[in-house]
């Protein structure tokens, strides 16, 4: 199994990817609205990867997180909230708050399950800092880390209730940023006693069963490399100082924060102490330059893939959509 995760040009397999994918045997796929028409062909889509790579459980990514982002977009699928709204509540109703998160998280998960996605790249943990770069923004589960992780956690718990595992992101955080990682290179100079905010939502949550890493340069921990290709961080910070055991996943590395060819920014993620690079562009010609550098995932990447995609056992609740959006609204309508 390689690692890596890569997209899809397209609504349907091309001759070209079925044959790169046949060969490679990525450790996974990742979804985008290029990706997304209708209910019916993207259940066919996600049916033809797991035919292809004869893994039921081979992770199919997505970031369906609400707002600003969803790749599974209206009239064909309906709305979600962005982690501001839950903020919001929690504030006024800490508890109804974590209720109606999980209320919602289910309600994405059953969404996600009917058209065969099995990974949310879900919740955001970066914790919201006054002046920063709006990339995080409103996605954010609130600026202050124990609400963040309550929230965060209750995320988990209800895409895991549905069948759906949960990514943590963007670890060690990202919401320090004073620019956006998809154009350019974020530095954060913060001391290390200041980073203690932002890590803490992760140290929280460092069970969580998958991780993605951010492309940002924090000085304190690795002043002259982002923390994608940090063995500083990555080991460092993220394995030792968080306790983050889960499967980790670089960020995608098509973004504009790292430097070199597609394939040599995957490989390095890699190198660095990432699990799984991720590749999401749908571009062959890179996926075919990432799949002749990026080595085969390692015992320990494996290992953690294996546990983290049997750690989702989804309930036999008899409740569904609509009544997992009912008592999400009823909820978030007392703020």
């Amino acid at each position: 199994m390689q690692a890596a995760i890569y997209g899809l040009s397209g609504f349907v397999l091309t001759p070209e990817e079925r044959t790169l994918f046949a060969k490679v045997q990525p450790a996974g796929f990742i979804l985008f609205a290029r990706n997304c028409e209708s209910p019916q062909q993207l259940r066919a889509l996600t049916d033809s990867l797991r035919d292809l790579t004869g893994r039921d459980d081979v992770p199919l990514l997505i970031d369906q997180e609400g707002g600003r982002v969803a790749r599974m977009k209206a009239p064909a699928w309906p709305l979600f909230p962005t982690g501001e709204a839950f903020a919001r509540l929690y504030r006024l109703a800490p508890s109804s708050a974590i209720e109606a998160v999980r209320a919602n998280a289910r309600a994405i998960a059953l969404m996600l399950k009917e058209a065969g996605i099995n990974v949310n790249c879900l919740p955001l943990l970066d914790v919201r800092q006054e002046g920063a770069h709006d990339i995080i923004g409103d996605r954010a589960l609130g600026s202050e880390p124990m609400q963040v992780a309550a929230l965060g956690r209750a995320t988990l718990d209800g895409m895991a209730s549905a069948g759906v595992v949960g990514v943590i992101k963007h670890i060690p955080g990202h919401g320090r940023a004073m620019a956006d990682s998809h154009v350019e290179l974020p530095v954060v100079t913060a001391s290390a006693d200041e980073l203690e905010t932002d890590v803490e939502p992760f140290e929280r949550l460092r069970h969580a069963p998958m991780g993605m890493v951010a492309h940002v340069v924090y000085t304190a921990w690795d002043a002259e490399r982002p923390s994608s290709i940090s063995p500083t961080v990555i080991q460092g910070i993220i394995r030792e100082r968080i306790g983050f055991d889960g499967w980790l996943m670089s960020d995608d590395v098509n973004m504009e924060a790292l430097s070199g060819t597609a394939g040599e920014r995957a490989r390095a993620v890699v190198l660095a102490g990432c699990d799984v690079a991720l590749h999401c562009s749908g571009k062959i010609e890179e996926m075919r330059e990432v799949a002749e550098l990026v080595p085969p995932m390692s015992v320990e990447g494996e290992a953690r893939l294996a546990r983290a995609m049997a750690t989702v056992v989804a309930d036999e609740r008899g409740d569904d959509f609509a009544a997992a959006v009912a008592k999400r609204d009823t909820l978030l309508a007392l703020a």
